[in-house]
């Protein structure tokens, strides 16, 4: 049966660890690697009720987006919850592997995988990575085009359809009836990349996180380069509608979309090094952390 390590080379060779962010620490967090792997769990979030969820299913493997530890860290008792969910996984014989900014730039990973399910076409990296070794560009986000032209407002019905459901919802700033052909979509916090946004000439902007003063910063710029337009100077890009509208998406949400690719490619790359296909499971519970929005 396969091996841990053989996993784990799978892994690394569809979401490559040379993409992640300088910041970032994805790769293998928990796990012996001689240790067997027939099952595979995958979810957005490493939580307490996710861990239960993957040992009660027996896991080997979970394969998560987020990292259980996003700072360096000094111990691991059980104090804590995070070595409390050290000790679980040990304790039951199942490894913890991340995939996060390598997931998100990799070919069939997050901001693919997203793009792919808004019905986006011709599809480029919003902020490639050059990658001789990779026959598919590669990089965070993606911008494409839709099929046909649709109002605001109905684009964003398309993202809300297609993102798990949450509590939170989705936000939508911009011109409702001014129609989008050309977006970009950056799952996770994304209003770091506004000047991209721009330079790509997007319809709209799909992300998360925005914070108040950058989407204000931003929809106000817009405006502004909207107006110019209208008086037949060029600024920005585009006619006189506001570009890019934004969509702010539930963080996890967003983001689990990759695992409608990544239960198909994971098991299948380690068949192929290996003869033998792991069972996979989805663990799609809700894991962004709001339980209630009162208007």
């Amino acid at each position: 049966m396969p091996k841990l390590q053989e996993a784990v080379d799978a892994l690394e060779t569809l979401y490559p660890l040379r993409y992640a962010e300088s910041w970032d620490a994805p790769g293998l967090i928990v796990g012996d690697l001689d240790a067997p792997v027939t099952r595979i769990a995958f979810a957005a979030d490493p939580t307490r009720a996710v861990i239960e969820q993957a040992i009660g299913w027996h896991a080997d493997l979970l394969v998560t987006h987020h990292p259980l530890f996003f700072r360096a860290v000094h111990e691991t008792s059980g104090a804590g919850v995070h070595g409390s969910i050290v000790s679980a996984l040990y304790r039951h014989g199942c490894a913890l592997w991340v995939g996060h900014t390598n997931a998100d730039a990799a070919f069939r990973g997050v901001g693919q995988a997203a793009a792919d399910a808004f019905g986006l076409h011709d599809l480029q990296p919003l902020e490639p990575i050059d990658d001789p070794q990779s026959p598919h560009a590669v990089g965070i986000g993606r911008v494409g085009r839709l099929a046909e032209p649709m109002p605001l407002r109905d684009f964003a019905q398309v993202v809300a359809r297609e993102l798990p459901e949450t509590e939170y919802g989705i936000q939508v700033a911009g011109e409702l009836d001014a129609p989008v052909s050309t977006v970009a979509v950056l799952p996770g916090s994304g209003d770091s990349m506004f000047d991209a946004v721009r330079a790509s000439g997007a319809d709209v902007y799909v992300t998360s996180d925005l914070r108040h003063h950058p989407a204000t910063d931003a929809l106000e710029q817009a405006r502004w380069e909207a107006s110019l337009r209208r008086h037949g100077l060029h600024a920005g890009n585009g006619d006189g509608h506001l570009r890019p509208a934004l969509i702010n998406t539930p963080h996890s949400a967003i983001e689990s979309l990759w695992f409608r690719y990544a239960l198909e490619d994971v098991p299948a790359a380690i068949a192929a090094r290996t003869g033998q296909r792991p069972e996979v499971k989805w663990i799609n519970m809700r894991t962004d952390p709001w339980d209630l929005v009162i208007r």
